[in-house]
C-alpha cells in the first residue's frame, strides 16, 4: 500500500491565519507531511506569503500586494505577512510545498533564487499551473514539480515532457481509482486538493491517492490511520 503524503494547507488556516509563520508551525505540529504556503513578490521583488492579489480578506487594507515594498508590508501588517525566507527558517526540516499563483518568469527565477540561496532546495516542490510550471522548470532543471491539472482531459505529452511533473496535482472531485491507476502507470504520483470532509478524504484514499491537501489536518490525520495509510 502508498503511503500518503498529508499536505496542510496554506498552513493550519482553521485555528491559526493563514499563510503565517505561526500557521505553519501549527501545521507541522499536528502531524503534516509538508506544507503549502502561496509566494507572490512585493513591488520590490519580496517574496512572500500571500495567496491573494491584494491584502485586503486577511488584512483589511485595499491594497494589492505589487503595489507595496516589503517595508510598506511589514508596516501595514505589523510583520504578520512573512518573507520566504523567514518562512524557510520556520519550517526547519518540513517540506513545504510552494504554490506560485500568477507567478511571471522573472517572479518565478527570484523564488528559485531565494529557495537554493537558503540551502533548501531539498526539502521544498512547487505546483502551479503549466506556464508557472515550465517556467520552474527551466528555472531549475531538477526541481520537484506538481502540475497542477482542473481537468479531465489528460495533460499532452508535450507539456508533461517539457515539465516533468513529479505529480499531478487535482482538485479532488475529479479523483478517481481509474485516474490514479492510469497516472500511476505512466509513473506519476497524483495528489488532490483540497478535500475538509472526512468522508472525501475516505473516497481519495482508497482511489489510491499519494498527496491529499487539507485545510482540517487532525481529520486527515484521523482518516490516515483509519485506512492504514
Amino acid at each position: 500500500m502508498r503511503t500518503l503524503t498529508a499536505v496542510a494547507h496554506r498552513g493550519d488556516p482553521y485555528r491559526v491565519r493563514e499563510n503565517t509563520l505561526a500557521s505553519v508551525r501549527s501545521a507541522f505540529a499536528r502531524g503534516a507531511d509538508a506544507v503549502e504556503i502561496d509566494v507572490r513578490l512585493t513591488r520590490d521583488g519580496v517574496p512572500v506569503l500571500l495567496h491573494d492579489e491584494s491584502l485586503q480578506r486577511l488584512w483589511g487594507h485595499d491594497v494589492r500586494l505589487d503595489e507595496v515594498t516589503a517595508a510598506q508590508l511589514d508596516e501595514l501588517t505589523q510583520g504578520g505577512i512573512p518573507t520566504l525566507r523567514a518562512a524557510l527558517m520556520a519550517a526547519g526540516p518540513g517540506r513545504l510545498m510552494i504554490d506560485l499563483p500568477g507567478a511571471t518568469e522573472e517572479a518565478v527565477r527570484t523564488v528559485v533564487g531565494q529557495v537554493r540561496e537558503c540551502g533548501a532546495r531539498e526539502r521544498t516542490y512547487y505546483c502551479a499551473g503549466p506556464r508557472s510550471m515550465l517556467a520552474l522548470r527551466a528555472a531549475d532543471p531538477g526541481a520537484e514539480i506538481a502540475l497542477t491539472w482542473t481537468t479531465l482531459s489528460p495533460p499532452r505529452r508535450v507539456l508533461t515532457d517539457a515539465v516533468a511533473p513529479r505529480w499531478l496535482n487535482y482538485r479532488f472531485g475529479l479523483v478517481s481509482r481509474e485516474l490514479t491507476d492510469a497516472l500511476h502507470r505512466d509513473g506519476l504520483l497524483v495528489s488532490a486538493w483540497t478535500a475538509d470532509t472526512k468522508r472525501t478524504m475516505r473516497s481519495l484514499l482508497r482511489a489510491g491517492v499519494d498527496s491529499v491537501t487539507t485545510n482540517r489536518m487532525d481529520a486527515l490525520a484521523a482518516v490516515r490511520t483509519e485506512l492504514g495509510r
